[in-house]
Order: structure tokens, then sequence, then C-alpha cells
């Protein structure tokens, strides 16, 4: 750390698997998950909590800020693909789709960020995972165009 450089940045990341395949069985998360942990520490990001469903995945990190956020999702996407795909635990090829959604918080937010992130099976029994993302779109009046969003197929 640089004298005079004091930094708290708390980013979510969400981004999906390549046409919203159900890929991400259960029984591969947690070790998929755990990886892309070790992605955002070896980029010297504080990982807080990875979790998401088959077909998406939520991060929340403690942004540093020498790496830029779109580094970071390049880099978790590219690195947890390869280690995907050499598990060869699909017969298709691993990807993830194109894009990602981030949204900053402050530090007295990051228990609720923490329990929403952590119960992602219960909350998409409710929802889907196109009204969520517009609803994060909206509340933080982010403008998008409906072309340039996620290949929804619910």
């Amino acid at each position: 750390m640089k004298p005079g450089v004091f930094k708290q940045l708390y980013i979510h990341l969400i981004f999906a698997v390549k046409y919203r395949d159900r890929l991400l069985k259960e029984e591969f998360r947690k070790e998929i998950f755990s990886y892309m942990s070790g992605i955002v520490t070896n980029m010297k990001h504080k990982s807080i909590i990875i979790n998401g469903v088959a077909d998406y995945v939520h991060i929340f990190l403690g942004l540093n800020p020498a790496k830029s956020i779109s580094d970071t999702v390049w880099e978790i996407k590219r690195s947890s693909s390869i280690f995907i795909n050499e598990k060869k635990w699909f017969r298709k090829k691993f990807n993830c789709q194109e894009g990602y959604g981030g949204f900053s918080y402050g530090k007295s937010q990051i228990d609720n960020v923490y329990k929403y992130i952590q119960n992602q099976e219960q909350h998409h029994r409710k929802q889907t995972f196109r009204n969520e993302y517009i609803r994060f779109l909206k509340k933080f009046e982010i403008e998008y165009d409906k072309q340039f969003l996620f290949e929804f197929f619910d």
C-alpha cells in the first residue's frame, strides 16, 4: 500500500453461462466457485462470497483498485472456463456469455449483499434471472437497451 492511499471498494458482479445452459450443476458448483475465489484472490482482490445457480454466477469482492473491473471479469471467465473444460464435466465446451453486471456497495451493505448471494437457490424459486437483473439495473439507475442484455431464455 502506498502512503496516503486509502480504499474501500465493494463490487457485486453478475454474469451468465453462454446460452444460459444450465451447466453449473450442483455437484460441481462448490469446486467451481472455490476456483473462482482463487482467481479473485490471485488478482489481489478480497473474495467475499461467490454463489449462483445452474446458469449464472454472483461474485462479491473487495476490489483491488490496481485492477479494472472489466479485466477482473475477463480473467474470472477465461480462467474458470479453462478449468471447467479441463475437468471434462460436460460433453460440450463451457463458456460464459459476453457481458456482465457490476454494482458497487458500501461497507454497511456487506452483510445484506452477502446474505442475498448466499441464498440464491431459494431466491430464484420466486424470481427469474431476467427480473432480478433488470431490477438491479433499475435500482442502480443504469440505462440499458434490451438488445444488449444477456440472452434470457425464461
